[in-house]
């Protein structure tokens, strides 16, 4: 793995763990603050699970599969032509899994803090490693379909 991919990955860290330590700090557990009503609040909750709480309470099974995330990145980044896009993709993905890895084995727990309503429906509640995760997964979608993974066929469509 790449220094830039490092550094993007420490960065993410960052920044997510400083939000996590500002909610912490400012919430009380559960408290929620509306920053846009009907749209966006803010609130504490811990997550024993993955996504939408799926695997609640499987934390040792949540650590073991990060670690093999991590790893298996280190390996399909050698794979990827090294762009700006796959750079900050990889970079985002390790400083996710590395936020709420973090969490779940200092913790026991994730927290998100971040809550949308859209059209009456609650989304589950999230946090900034679990956006980079999103983002960075998007971003290596993009580059598989311009055929950017070395030894691949150009995958786009006409």
């Amino acid at each position: 793995m790449n220094k830039k991919i490092f550094i993007i990955g420490i960065v993410s860290l960052i920044i997510d763990q400083v939000s996590k330590v500002l909610i912490d700090t400012f919430l009380e557990p559960d408290q929620v603050i509306v920053i846009v009503k009907n749209f966006f609040y803010l609130t504490r909750v811990g997550n024993t699970g993955a996504a939408f709480s799926i695997l609640e309470g499987y934390t040792l099974f949540l650590i073991a599969l990060s670690f093999v995330c991590i790893i298996l990145l280190f390996k399909l980044s050698k794979d990827f032509k090294k762009n700006k896009t796959t750079t900050f993709a990889f970079g985002l993905l390790v400083g996710g899994i590395l936020g709420n890895l973090s969490d779940r084995l200092f913790l026991g727990i994730v927290r998100d803090f971040l809550k949308f309503k859209i059209f009456e429906y609650n989304f589950p509640i999230f946090n900034v490693a679990d956006m980079c995760i999103v983002i960075g997964v998007i971003l290596l979608i993009v580059s598989m379909y311009k055929g950017e993974e070395h030894g691949s066929k150009s995958r786009k469509y006409r």
